[in-house]
């Protein structure tokens, strides 16, 4: 009886070792342990393998021990910066996807991570929506890198030429996006909808291509407009001017029925 019961100790505890090597390992870094106490309390109600630091320095070395796919970091600590963390993981490991945490009017700090390919930012006080939004974008993008499922699509609705795009728009996808506007010309379509999966990621490449698409849609008189930005990047869009020269929509069939 002894032994039967030691065999089932064993088989249970064999389980929950398996259980938890297919956590989704999560790094979380801020120099607050009150910050660090509250990501916890979220991050476990979603079942991450949760590592916390309270530095970019312990960060670094937490990372190539425990090689998690997601990390967080706090933008502004002492030491080593969030802005330092993102470079050093990126070239370390370029598809680990890395969310930064920024305060109210770190927006000038929030475009440079994203500019160095950061998945997304959420701003203190942690809501758990934002929180959600990012770690969805994260995972989004993690299962693009490994389907390498191509990033922009095309499809006409009515007389709308409609380009998809989803991942992270940058200078790796702006020959697919040309092509996209070029096959729209082509089209004779009325309208070119942009049309932006609620997980993609813009950085400054990216920015710099879509503003030049739209600056030629005007010289070839084609009417272009935009649908299903996340409120992150309608913000970013805002200080960069480029919502002011094309029309934002929150869905696709809002930009379509126009």
């Amino acid at each position: 009886m002894a032994e039967k019961e030691e065999k089932i100790e064993n088989i249970n505890q064999e389980k929950i070792e398996q259980e938890k090597t297919a956590q989704e390992k999560i790094l979380v870094i801020d120099d607050e342990k009150t910050t660090l106490k509250m990501f916890k309390l979220f991050l476990d109600l979603y079942g991450f393998d949760i590592h916390t630091a309270e530095s970019g320095e312990e960060g670094l070395k937490v990372f190539d021990r425990e090689k998690p796919e997601i990390v967080l970091t706090d933008i502004k600590m002492p030491g080593m910066d969030g802005i330092e963390v993102l470079k050093e993981i990126k070239r370390r490991s370029p598809t680990t996807e890395v969310i930064v945490i920024t305060g109210h009017g770190d927006m000038d700090l929030a475009i440079q991570a994203l500019n160095l390919d950061a998945a997304d930012f959420i701003n203190k006080p942690i809501q758990r929506q934002s929180l959600e939004h990012g770690l969805t974008r994260a995972r989004e993008r993690l299962k693009l890198v490994r389907s390498r499922q191509n990033d922009v699509n095309t499809t006409i609705q009515d007389s709308n030429f409609i380009i998809k795009i989803q991942g992270n728009v940058g200078s790796q996808n702006e020959q697919y996006l040309r092509d996209a506007y070029t096959k729209a010309l082509q089209s004779k379509s009325k309208r070119i909808v942009l049309h932006f999966d609620l997980n993609t990621s813009v950085n400054g490449a990216g920015i710099a291509i879509l503003t030049q698409i739209v600056l030629d849609s005007a010289k070839d008189g084609i009417e272009i407009v935009m649908a299903g930005l996340s409120d992150n990047f309608k913000r970013v869009f805002d200080i960069v001017g480029l919502s002011r020269m094309v029309r934002l929509y929150g869905t696709i069939e809002e930009a379509c029925q126009k």
